[in-house]
């Protein structure tokens, strides 16, 4: 396989069925659109896929059925962070027996470490029982509360962590975000987790990221990589600005994960209700939803961006 990563990797939604159980069935169907629209991969039981939320067997069984489609330009990345390390642990061990590409886990959003050699040593003990397995840290402050510097715990875990490979940066703050591709590590990437400023990061030198709208979306931001790399940066403002458009459609009915599911659904791939506390949305707010994506055509726009269409954005 290819130990460098570049493109789009899909933050996938954790599809339950009406009993609340998982719904493994849908993933084939699910992984063959992801590869339809030219994304490189899948980044599993994030926050996205809820996965905090679910139990240990739940993740490995969640696991195993991505495995199943992974390919060498279609990588796994599973999220193997919990409040324990012990039971990431566990997962990181299963994720290893498994063939998954690569690990990652988030700072622990209970008990928080306060200094970096903390957070290295936390992630030094999940990191090492898959040692030929790349880690990624997970720096989500919003969701973990671990808000430490970036830039210096890429300088200090590398020589800690052997099979480190990088950070998830699923942070707007893109002084920081420079400063982390400033470190001089080669063997380091670091992956955006921020769907709204993609492009920022990609003026920064951001070669790869991971998305929760890229579950749906993927050809739009794609086509914004193309316009940037091809030096069309007005077509690329435009691009990222309709996306800020259906993000701020997810802000208004349910967030990130329960708006993000139904729009999932209305994309064909049902994906069931969130577990709780996550609410599930009214059936207005559904049909407000749906009649403000038809507003913005994105449902013919999504797969096939018409850049004449662009206008509106600004």
């Amino acid at each position: 396989m290819n130990r460098r990563i570049k493109g789009l990797i899909a933050a996938p939604f954790t599809p339950f069925g009406k009993t609340g159980k998982l719904n493994l069935s849908v993933i084939q169907r699910y992984s063959n659109e992801l590869k339809r629209d030219g994304v490189k991969g899948v980044f599993v039981c994030g926050t996205t896929g809820e996965g905090l939320s679910l139990t240990i067997d739940e993740r490995k069984h969640l696991l195993e059925e991505w495995i199943k489609y992974q390919e060498p330009d279609f990588k796994v990345i599973i999220h193997v962070g919990s409040t324990s390390y012990l039971q990431a642990i566990e997962l990181a061990r299963h994720a290893a027996s498994a063939g998954a590409y690569a690990i990652s886990a988030m700072g622990p959003p209970f008990s928080q470490p306060t200094q970096v050699e903390e957070l290295i040593g936390y992630c030094e003990k999940i990191a090492r029982e898959a040692p030929e397995t790349p880690f990624y840290y997970y720096h989500i402050p919003a969701m973990s509360g671990v808000s430490l510097s970036m830039q210096r715990f890429l300088m200090d875990a590398a020589g800690a962590i052997p099979n480190l490979r990088g950070i998830k940066f699923t942070h707007n703050n893109l002084m920081e975000l420079q400063q982390c591709l400033m470190v001089e590590n080669d063997n380091l990437e670091i992956i955006l987790g921020y769907d709204e400023v993609l492009l920022g990061g990609l003026v920064l030198g951001i070669q790869a990221a991971i998305g929760s709208t890229y579950n749906f979306m993927a050809p739009v931001y794609n086509e914004l990589i193309n316009c940037f790399e091809s030096g069309d940066l007005l077509t690329a403002r435009k691009l990222q600005r309709y996306a800020v458009k259906i993000v701020e459609l997810l802000h208004q009915y349910g967030g990130w994960v329960a708006g993000g599911k139904v729009i999932q659904s209305l994309c064909n791939i049902e994906c069931g209700d969130c577990r709780l506390p996550l609410r599930k949305l009214t059936d207005n707010e559904v049909k407000l939803l749906r009649k403000k994506l038809d507003e913005l055509e994105f449902f013919t726009f999504r797969r096939d961006p018409d850049l004449s269409k662009l206008e509106f954005t600004g």
